[in-house]
C-alpha cells in the first residue's frame, strides 16, 4: 500500500511538473543514491519504461521527510560500529541521519546511556533508531521510546542484554550467530593445525547468554576435534583499570601464554579493546587467531601491524589486501583470519539501510532476506548465513531476533575463504548451554 501511494504521489508530481515546464521538465532526483540490492527489490514494483516508475524508485531509494538515528560506542571502544554509522550518514546526509555515542563506561553510566538513546526520539521527524552495539540499557531505552513515540522503529544490533528481553522491546534484533560461530571457529582452528584453544574473557561478558552459550559450544567442539580447551581471564576494560590497563595486561601475558600452550594454540577474546594487543603479540610470538568477537580486517589489525589505512578508508577489499600483505611479510601467513567485511561497520550501516527500506515500504521489518540484502549493500561479495534465535531453555524460536554470520577468510599467500557459510552445523550444538 505504501508503494502504491508513493507511486501515485510521484505521478502527481510529474504531471504537475509537466504542466508547468513542458518537455524540458526534469524527473525527480534520487536523494541518497541507490544500490544494486535496492534496485533488485524494486524491479517488480515499477515499470522500466515510465517516468512514474523512475520517480517512485527515487522516493524508495532515498530518505524522504524523516530522520534516522544511529547510536554506537566511541571510536576507542568500537571503531567499526562508529565508522559504519558515519558511512550511512555520509551516503544520505547529516540533515537526514543523526549520530550519537553512548559512554565508554556504559555499565557505570547506565542512565546516561539510556538517555542518549531516548533523546533521539525528541526529534519529531525521527522514524527509526538503530543501536549498535546494544549495550545494557538499550531495552529500557526502547521501551521508553515506544511509550512516547510508538511510530519509531527500534532496531538493536549485537545486543548485550538477554535476547528474549530486548526482543520484547525492539522491532528487530540482529546478533552474530554465537552458536554456529562457536562451532565454526573451533573447526577452522583445527583445519589450520591448532591443537589448543585459549578463550580470553571476564565475568561481565560471561554473564551474557550469547557469550556463555558460545563458550560452551566452543568447549564441546574442542572435544569433537581432540583439542585442548583453556579459559583465561583478563581485566574488563569498563572497570577501574580502563582500556589502557586491560590492554597492558594482554601485552604482558601473551608471551607467557604462548610459552605455556605452545605455538599451535589458537586464541579468542570477547572484547574489542583486547583484540589489538592480542594480535600484536601473537604475530611476534606465535599462535593462531581465527577471527575477532566482532570480525573485521580493521578490528585490531591496523594498530597491531602499524598500518596507515587512510588511503584505503571505506574500501574493505583494499583494506583486507593491505592487512594480508603485512601479515605475509611478517611471516604470519595462514595463521590469522577475519571476515572480509567488517561486521560492526556492516551492521551499523546495513541495519540503518534496512530501516530506510522498511519506512519507504520496500521491505518488511522481520524479513531475513531483506535484512541480508541491506547488509550486502555494504558487503557486496560476502556470503552470509544465519537463522532465527531459538531459546535453549524453552525451545521457542523468535520471529524478530536473527543470528547471522559471514564466511571466514584466512589471510595468506594466497588467502582463502574457508567455506564456513556453507557448513552444516551438527544439530547437537544448538541445545548446548
Amino acid at each position: 500500500m505504501k508503494k502504491f501511494f508513493s507511486m501515485l504521489l510521484a505521478l502527481a508530481m510529474l504531471l504537475a511538473l509537466a504542466g508547468c515546464g513542458g518537455k524540458d521538465s526534469a524527473p525527480a532526483q534520487d536523494q541518497g543514491g541507490s544500490s544494486d540490492a535496492d534496485q533488485t527489490q524494486q524491479s517488480g514494483d515499477s515499470s522500466d519504461t515510465g517516468d512514474s516508475g523512475d520517480a517512485a524508485a527515487s522516493l524508495e531509494d532515498g530518505i524522504g521527510d524523516y530522520h534516522i538515528g544511529i547510536v554506537t560506542g566511541s571510536v576507542s571502544q568500537s571503531e567499526d560500529d562508529r565508522r559504519g554509522a558515519e558511512a550511512f550518514q555520509a551516503k544520505y546526509g547529516e540533515d537526514k541521519v543523526t549520530l550519537a555515542i553512548y559512554p565508554d563506561n556504559f555499565t557505570e553510566e547506565l542512565e546516561t546511556t539510556i538517555q542518549t538513546i531516548v533523546n533521539m526520539s525528541d526529534d519529531p521527524l525521527m522514524k527509526a533508531i538503530v543501536v549498535n552495539q546494544s549495550v545494557p540499557g538499550t531495552t529500557e531505552a526502547f521501551r521508553q521510546i515506544k511509550e512516547r513515540r510508538p511510530d519509531i522503529i527500534c532496531i538493536a544490533g549485537e545486543a548485550h542484554e538477554d535476547l528474549p528481553e530486548i526482543g520484547s522491546a525492539a522491532d528487530l534484533v540482529c546478533n552474530n550467530d554465537f552458536v554456529s560461530r562457536g562451532y565454526l571457529i573451533i573447526r577452522t582452528a583445527h583445519e589450520l593445525g591448532a591443537d589448543t584453544f585459549v578463550h580470553i574473557s571476564f565475568p561481565r561478558h560471561m554473564a551474557y547468554e550469547t557469550m556463555s552459550r558460545r563458550v560452551a559450544v566452543m568447549e564441546e567442539a574442542c572435544k569433537e576435534f581432540n583439542m585442548e580447551f583453556v579459559l583465561e581471564t583478563a581485566p574488563d576494560p569498563t572497570s577501574d583499570v580502563g582500556i589502557p590497563g586491560a590492554q597492558a595486561y594482554i601485552l604482558e601475558n601473551v608471551p607467557a601464554w604462548v610459552q605455556k600452550y605452545g605455538e599451535n594454540a589458537a586464541y579468542f577474546c570477547t572484547n574489542d579493546a583486547h583484540t589489538e594487543p592480542l594480535l600484536k603479540q601473537l604475530v611476534e610470538y606465535g599462535g593462531y587467531f581465527i577471527e575477532a568477537d566482532l570480525p573485521s580486517p580493521l578490528m585490531g589489525y591496523p594498530g597491531a601491524l602499524g598500518l596507515d589505512l587512510t588511503e584505503e578508508a571505506g574500501d574493505f577489499e583494499k583494506i583486507l589486501a593491505k592487512v594480508e600483505s603485512a601479515l605475509v611479510e611478517k611471516g604470519a601467513a595462514n595463521r590469522f583470519g577475519t571476515w572480509a567485511y567488517s561486521y560492526g561497520y556492516t551492521l551499523s550501516a546495513g541495519l540503518a539501510e534496512h530501516a530506510k527500506n522498511v519506512i519507504n515500504g520496500v521491505s518488511e521489518i522481520t524479513d531475513m532476506d531483506a535484512v541480508a540484502a541491506a547488509l550486502n549493500v555494504y558487503s557486496p561479495k560476502a556470503q552470509w548465513n544465519g537463522a532465527g534465535y531459538t531459546n535453549a531453555t524453552t525451545g521457542v524460536k523468535s520471529d524478530n531476533v536473527f543470528l547471522i554470520y559471514q564466511d571466514t577468510y584466512v589471510m595468506g599467500d594466497p588467502g582463502r575463504f574457508m567455506g564456513n557459510a556453507d557448513v552444516e552445523i551438527p544439530e547437537k550444538y544448538f541445545t548446548v548451554s
